[in-house]
C-alpha cells in the first residue's frame, strides 16, 4: 500500500540503495516520510511500542544488507529542518538539517565552531547520535540541550550534562530519538571562519574519495591508530570485490563502482577486520550500522 497526503508519504517494498550513500542494499518493508513534526508524532503516538523503527537522516552511515529489513523507516529529513537562531550565539537547530548547511550558515552569522561540518555527509541527527566530528572538534562539544521524542509522541528538552557522549558514540535512553538541538557557538569573523571551511573542504578533497558512492569512514580510528594507515599496512588499499572497492585514494573508504551489492560490500569488511587483525593484532570496529537480512535469508514479505 503506498500513500501520500499534505502531512506524510507512506511506502511499501521501498527499494534502500536509493536512500544511502553506498548505493546498495535491500528493501524496507514499509518507509515513512513524515512532513511535518505534527505527521510524525501522530504516527509514533498510534504505533505499538513492539514495532521496531529506524530513523534514517542522510543514509551516510549504513549498510542494509541485500534481504531487506523489517523495520518500519522514519526518513526524519523533511519534518525536522528548522533553524533558529535563539540568542546571541545560541541556535536550535532540527535533526533534519544537513550538517554542511549548519557550517555555512553559522559561518555566514560570524559564529565559529560548526566549521568542521562541511565535511560530514550527514544530517544533524546522524552527527548527533554518533558524536560525529573532525580536525579535533566533536559535535557534542558546543550542544548545550537536545530536544527528544518518545515512542508516544512527546516532545522534551533534555540538558546535555544528562548524556555521555564518547568516541562516535552517545548513549541515550531506548525509544527516545534526537530530533534537534541547541548549539552555543562563539563569535568570529565570517571571512576567517569562512577560510578556515575553505582549507577543510580542500584537505577533504586531497585526502578523501570526493564525489563517489560510500558512507564516509568505514571504521573507528583505535586509540593511538589511523584505520586507513592500518588497512593500508595489511595490503588491502584498492582491493576489489564485485565492484566494491578499498579506496586507493582514502583505505578507509569503500567505494561502490556502480554494481556491488550489499554483500560484497560487507565481505570487504569482513576482510579488513581479518586481515587488520592478522597483521597488526588490532581489531578495528566499524563505524558504520550494517542492518538487515543476507539475501538468502530474505522473508517472504520482502
Amino acid at each position: 500500500m503506498n500513500q501520500s497526503s499534505p502531512n506524510l508519504i507512506w511506502r511499501e517494498q521501498v527499494p534502500m540503495a536509493r536512500h544511502l550513500t553506498w548505493r546498495a542494499g535491500g528493501k524496507a518493508r514499509n518507509f515513512f516520510i513524515p512532513l511535518t513534526l505534527e505527521a510524525l508524532q501522530k504516527k509514533l503516538s498510534h504505533w505499538h511500542s513492539s514495532q521496531s523503527l529506524l530513523w534514517l537522516g542522510a543514509g551516510s552511515n549504513l549498510l542494509i544488507r541485500d534481504g531487506g529489513i523489517e523495520q518500519t523507516v522514519i526518513a526524519y529529513r523533511r519534518a525536522l529542518g528548522w533553524f533558529r537562531i535563539a540568542g546571541q550565539g545560541v541556535f536550535e537547530i532540527g535533526a533534519g538539517v544537513p550538517c554542511a548547511r549548519i557550517a555555512r550558515r553559522t559561518a555566514d552569522l560570524g559564529w565559529s565552531g560548526c566549521e568542521y561540518m562541511i565535511g560530514i555527509p550527514g544530517l544533524l541527527g546522524g552527527a548527533l547520535a554518533m558524536n560525529a566530528g573532525a580536525h579535533g572538534t566533536q559535535t557534542w562539544d558546543h550542544v548545550e540541550a537536545v530536544q527528544v521524542m518518545d515512542r508516544c509522541g512527546q516532545i522534551y528538552w533534555r540538558d546535555a550534562n544528562e548524556f555521555q557522549p564518547g568516541y562516535r558514540h552517545v548513549s541515550r535512553p531506548d525509544n527516545e530519538w534526537f530530533i534537534g538541538a541547541r548549539l552555543v557557538l562563539k563569535q568570529g569573523m565570517p571571512t576567517s571562519i569562512h577560510d578556515r571551511i575553505i582549507q577543510i573542504l580542500s584537505t577533504r578533497r586531497k585526502s578523501q574519495p570526493i564525489g563517489q558512492a560510500s558512507a564516509g569512514s568505514v571504521f573507528r580510528n583505535p586509540p593511538g591508530h589511523s584505520a586507513g594507515k592500518l588497512i593500508e599496512a595489511a595490503g588491502l588499499k584498492g582491493r576489489s570485490f564485485h565492484q566494491a572497492q578499498i579506496s586507493p585514494h582514502h583505505a578507509n573508504f569503500i567505494i561502490n563502482h556502480g554494481g556491488a551489492s550489499a554483500d560484497a560490500i560487507e565481505f570487504l569488511i569482513h576482510l579488513v577486520i581479518k586481515e587488520v587483525n592478522r597483521t597488526s593484532g588490532i581489531d578495528l570496529q566499524p563505524e558504520v550500522h550494517i542492518m538487515g537480512l543476507p539475501a538468502e535469508q530474505r522473508t517472504k514479505h520482502l
